[in-house]
Parts: C-alpha cells; sequence; structure tokens
C-alpha cells in the first residue's frame, strides 16, 4: 500500500457516510446520522469552510475539515481544523501530511493569515504531527458544557 498514489479533492455531499464513519471512529461515539447530514451539508454549502477528502485507489481515505473566520483579535481570515482524520489501514502513507499541505495552498489564496487546531490532549500522535506540520503549541483551550 506504501506507493498508492493520494488523490486529494473537495469534499461532496455523497461523501457523508464516509465522513460520518470517520467521525464516530475519531471520537469513539455514535451520532445521529440524520442530524449529522444536516449539520455536514449546511457546513459543506458554507464558503468559509474548507472540506477536503483524501483518496486512496478511488476509496476515502481521509477527511479534514476546516473552518474560516475572520476576526478581530486576529486583524483578518484565521482557518480553524476542525475534523482530520486517516483510515488506520493508510496510516503512514502522508495523507494527513498531503491533506495540510493542501489546506495550506488553499489558506494562501484565500489570504488566510493562520491556521489553528485544536487536539484532544489524550492525542499526543497528534500532537507530534502538528508540531511537525509547523504547528506550535500556543494556548489552552478551555470547555464548558450544556447538557443536551
Amino acid at each position: 500500500m506504501r506507493n498508492k498514489e493520494v488523490e486529494i479533492r473537495r469534499a461532496k455531499d455523497f461523501d457523508f457516510l464516509s465522513i460520518h464513519r470517520f467521525i464516530e471512529i475519531l471520537e469513539n461515539q455514535t451520532f445521529k446520522k440524520e442530524k449529522q447530514e444536516n449539520i455536514f451539508i449546511e457546513n459543506l454549502n458554507n464558503q468559509n469552510n474548507i472540506y477536503l477528502i483524501a483518496e486512496v485507489e478511488n476509496e476515502i481515505a481521509g477527511f479534514l475539515s476546516c473552518h474560516v473566520q475572520n476576526l478581530l483579535h486576529h486583524n483578518g481570515l484565521i482557518g480553524e481544523i476542525q475534523e482530520m482524520f486517516v483510515t488506520e489501514s493508510c496510516r503512514g502513507l502522508g495523507i494527513g501530511q498531503k491533506l495540510i499541505d493542501h489546506l495550506k495552498s488553499i489558506a494562501k489564496e484565500k489570504e488566510i493569515i493562520q491556521l489553528e487546531v485544536t487536539s484532544n490532549i489524550k492525542r499526543e500522535n497528534a500532537h507530534s504531527f502538528y508540531e511537525n506540520q509547523d504547528f506550535i503549541n500556543t494556548h489552552k483551550k478551555f470547555v464548558c458544557k450544556f447538557s443536551k
């Protein structure tokens, strides 16, 4: 599998089922499919969001979502990676780096001045990955949850 060609493209509405499965694996929980599909379509249609798919031999092997906001405290556009996932069987093929590289290219075109990512404290491999992609750990994230 090491010599397989990886193609990065914009996500389409028909990619939802794969992405739904990826998010459930990533978060280790089950999500209501209909509700998540509505969110996916809404976000996909928002021009401030960048949703990328990685394909290996016409199979979806990875996904990255980035939401872009024009923030006062940065005086410009900031892209925040919301989700990123690569299937276990395709890890080690450089898919994550290709997704990030493609995102960086789009970010430059859109004049995004900074990319950000928040990663769960337990995901140490992800932390190393992002540091290797020139992301610097500069913040702590605080969360206030409300019951559903």
